[in-house]
């Protein structure tokens, strides 16, 4: 006779709290521009000494605005804490794709998530691709 198992309740895992260099997500949100500038990477530190460009403020003005709709072509625009828990579409050339952004895609480029590439699905080959299919009837 088989002893009856032990069933445990396991507490499910908690997540950390995600934190960027040592400030957790809210206290970015509540940073000024001035502030966030040295916390950045250095490409995206450039890009915001150098001042942004007048599609990415109105991004910016729409995200912050509430807007329920996004979409976009600024895949170069970087993802700022403001934009965490939003939904964007960003343009891939050929379709917009909509984009939920986590914590950890802080200071990451728009493009970064929205892949212009297909994944390569090779499947069998084709009439007249091998030399067997010589002698395969059309009909």
């Amino acid at each position: 006779m088989a002893a009856p198992k032990k069933t445990q309740k396991r507490m499910p895992r908690r997540r950390e709290e995600f934190t960027y260099r040592g400030y957790k997500i809210d206290e970015l949100k509540a940073m000024g521009l001035s502030e966030l500038i040295p916390l950045m990477p250095a490409r995206a530190r450039r890009k915001f000494n150098r001042g942004l460009n007048r599609g990415e403020e109105t991004l910016l003005e729409k995200i912050r605005g509430g807007d329920e709709k996004i979409r976009t072509h600024l895949r170069e625009m970087i993802v700022m804490p403001e934009m965490i828990g939003k939904s964007i579409e960003i343009y891939n050339g050929k379709e917009f794709l909509k984009v939920e952004f986590q914590p950890e895609s802080v200071f990451h480029y728009l493009g970064e998530f929205a892949l212009t590439r297909k994944r390569v699905t090779h499947g069998s080959a084709g009439i007249g691709a091998t030399r067997g299919s010589k002698y395969v009837p059309l009909k």
